[in-house]
């Protein structure tokens, strides 16, 4: 069975929801819908797909570049979203966290400087199949060098949000029977997700680690 590459796009929206401070930041996640959650953690790799971020998320960046709190900012910045099992737990976590630094801070929470609030958007993720397949490890590699960084945020973000492995996910493509049956490789992907990348930083690892699984097939 041949992998596909499908890519996706981002369709944003302005919800007219603003906090200027952290307490109504706060009372707004409590209350915005989840596809808000969403694009504030899990697309904001969708964003800033070609460099590492010191957080992993709108909350964490606003909170320390704005609002002036870094020990919250750092708390919530070492959240991997595509950790949690569904967007409401994860929302729930981050209420946890901050709820419980504002109920025990010592000081008084500041207003964001320089008058940039906080503003929640919404988004809806889009597929878009690329016409590329793959047959063989060198195919793969090939079209995974090429392929636009929408195909890595798909393939590998929102594989770890499926509730089941699907045939379009990359470790599960190259660990299948109806793939390459490559186990090994397979699970190395499964954690590049796990690192911290950017997307464009997963596409290198995943093609070091093929062209190191080239090279060992190379000597056999």
């Amino acid at each position: 069975m041949p992998f596909r590459f499908v890519s996706c796009i981002e369709l944003r929206e302005v919800l007219s929801k603003r906090a200027m401070d952290e307490h109504r930041l706060l009372e707004l996640i409590e209350e915005v819908p989840a596809d808000s959650i969403y694009y504030h953690t899990h697309s904001y790799f969708l964003r800033h797909a070609y460099t590492q971020q010191l957080y992993s998320n709108d909350f964490a960046a606003w909170i320390v570049l704005y609002a002036q709190d870094r020990v919250l900012g750092e708390r919530l910045g070492v959240l991997d979203p595509f950790d949690f099992s569904d967007i409401e737990q994860l929302r729930d976590e981050i209420v946890r966290i901050m709820a419980d630094h504002l109920n025990h801070s010592t000081t008084v929470v500041p207003r964001c400087i320089v008058s940039e609030p906080f503003e929640f958007l919404r988004s809806h993720i889009i597929e878009i199949p690329l016409g590329l397949e793959a047959r063989s490890l060198r195919e793969f590699y090939d079209a995974l060098a090429d392929v636009e960084v929408g195909a890595v945020y798909n393939h590998v973000c929102e594989a770890r949000m499926r509730k089941k492995p699907l045939s379009a996910d990359f470790a599960y493509w190259l660990s299948s029977e109806e793939g390459l049956g490559l186990q090994e490789l397979a699970s190395k992907v499964e954690r590049v997700g796990r690192l911290g990348l950017s997307l464009e930083g997963m596409r290198n690892k995943i093609l070091r680690l093929c062209d190191q699984d080239l090279a060992r097939q190379r000597t056999l």
